[in-house]
């Protein structure tokens, strides 16, 4: 079931985002996520978020600022389960234009955003990685 964020979700959302992001991008020292954290939770409750979640255990959340999907997190033992699937169809359903931003690394999530008809429109660094990431929208 999809439904929107709670304060109450916020330490299981925060859990989700350190370990989801520490899995997918091994490319990434752990610290610069760990030291992004305290940030991350600041500014969390003032995003838009919806959280996947079943028998009352959240799974998954996608967080959005406006139109940019600042990220889509998905439980590891519960990707490529469709639960990412429904989360951005959740939102699509309610916007007509969709940007975000992937680390080209990340193949895995690029190949998600493409199959769902995003588009690259820009590659650029990332200056606090160092790291290429690919901007990419979606039109309804």
């Amino acid at each position: 079931m999809i439904r929107e964020f709670k304060i109450s979700d916020l330490e299981s959302v925060m859990n989700l985002w350190l370990d989801t992001n520490v899995q997918a991008h091994d490319f990434i020292p752990k610290s610069y996520w760990m030291g992004n954290y305290d940030n991350v939770k600041e500014m969390l409750p003032d995003a838009t978020i919806y959280v996947y979640e079943s028998n009352d255990i959240l799974q998954g959340f996608v967080g959005l600022i406006g139109n940019y999907i600042a990220g889509i997190f998905i439980e590891v033992s519960c990707q490529s389960m469709g639960l990412g699937k429904a989360l951005l169809d959740y939102i699509k359903a309610n916007h007509s234009e969709l940007t975000l931003q992937v680390y080209k690394k990340n193949t895995r999530a690029v190949k998600f955003y493409l199959r769902e008809s995003f588009v690259v429109s820009v590659e650029q660094q990332d200056e606090n990685t160092g790291e290429t990431e690919l901007v990419m929208s979606w039109t309804k």
